[in-house]
């Protein structure tokens, strides 16, 4: 029909992979906490070679030896992991007509395999010293490793999420009563959140998790550190961007509250984002109280990407018209406040006015 949106996308919802992607997206959480586990208590360099570990991919003593269960497991999960996820995308490359989320499903493949190259390179080019950093180049890859798996969360979850039922048999409108300052707000708060997991990453392998001891205050009772060196600076650079994020993420959560054309499952959701940034929060202290404790630093991990994926998935589902409609040219757009046309495709991926349709990719 004249003047409407033709939808770049397919009409068929296919349970068994919208499934597929869903565990995909879920393990990509066990390799975090991996990941996460094994840093916490220094185990990444507990074997010396790559992509073998001592030479086997069943090293003698792995399953009795705490450090080199942490850092084999995850290597394994790892390989588990890019079978996966190069699986999905051949699915995907064989049954969608969309071509972005073909591409999407490549982009993820390349991610994984540079993820594991750059893992590799932590290992083997720990001994190089680089004075300029006072670091190794082996801990440089390491927090290369550490925000490319962030991205590599991302792309997961907006793959099951373009798979999952609410997005295919959602209705696409040529106009949504949202506007585009709610999506711009959510696409910075994502690139907040990836700049302060970045620096994170930075301080847990230079060693300067604890550079500032206390919290909320500084020992001699500052706000602001009285000297300052690399590690004390990036210290409070991940504290100053906490508090930042806390503000970033509020008005997002306000703004989606607010917004009347915004469904109740992703209020729920912008909730839950809330909720997971003060666990982060209060996490944060207590590895400082604790003396950066294995298991509530690993946890602080956990829930950071966590927190990351709520933002990400909010936001993604308030890009979902602008990625699965095209307009043929010199067409009219629609008006949202046509009768019948209120309801946008937002809501309609995150409304659970009936329990199905939860805001999460792991619902397909």
């Amino acid at each position: 029909m004249p003047g409407r949106f033709q939808p770049d996308r397919t009409s068929i919802y296919k349970p068994a992979l919208a499934w597929a992607a869903a565990i995909g997206a879920g393990w990509v959480f066990v390799l975090v906490v991996l990941g996460a586990f094994t840093t916490s208590i220094g185990a990444g360099m507990v074997f010396q070679d790559w992509p073998l570990s001592n030479g086997s991919l069943n090293p003698a003593g792995w399953l009795r030896n705490a450090a080199m269960f942490a850092e084999h497991s995850h290597r394994l999960s790892a390989g588990l992991m890019a079978t996966v996820t190069l699986l999905l995308a051949v699915a995907v490359a064989r049954s969608e007509p969309r071509r972005w989320l073909r591409r999407l499903g490549w982009f993820a493949v390349g991610l994984v395999l540079l993820q594991a190259v750059v893992g590799g390179l932590r290992v083997l080019l720990n001994p190089v010293e680089v004075t300029a950093v006072d670091t190794s180049l082996g801990q440089l890859f390491a927090m290369l490793h550490a925000v490319l798996a962030q991205v590599f969360v991302c792309a997961l979850l907006a793959i099951a999420a373009a798979l999952s039922r609410p997005w295919i048999e959602g209705p696409v409108r040529a106009a949504t009563g949202l506007g585009g300052g709610l999506r711009r707000l959510g696409a910075w708060c994502c690139g907040l959140l990836l700049a302060q997991l970045a620096i994170a990453a930075v301080m847990r392998h230079s060693f300067a998790g604890l550079a500032i001891p206390t919290f909320p205050l500084t020992p001699d009772g500052r706000l602001v550190p009285a000297r300052w060196d690399s590690g004390i600076g990036i210290n409070f650079a991940h504290r100053a961007m906490a508090f930042a994020l806390a503000v970033a993420l509020g008005w997002l959560a306000a703004a989606v509250w607010r917004d009347r054309s915004v469904g109740a499952g992703a209020k729920r959701l912008a909730a839950l984002m809330v909720i997971l940034l003060a666990a982060q929060i209060a996490l944060g202290a207590t590895v400082i109280w604790t003396g950066r404790n294995a298991y509530f630093t690993t946890a602080h991990v956990l829930v950071g990407a966590l927190t990351m994926a709520a933002t990400f998935l909010l936001t993604w589902a308030l890009y979902r018209d602008e990625l699965e409609r095209t307009r043929p040219a010199g067409a009219p757009v629609e008006s949202p406040t046509e009768p019948g046309r209120a309801l946008t495709a937002e809501a309609t991926f995150l409304a659970d006015a009936d329990g199905r349709n939860a805001p999460s990719c792991l619902h397909p």
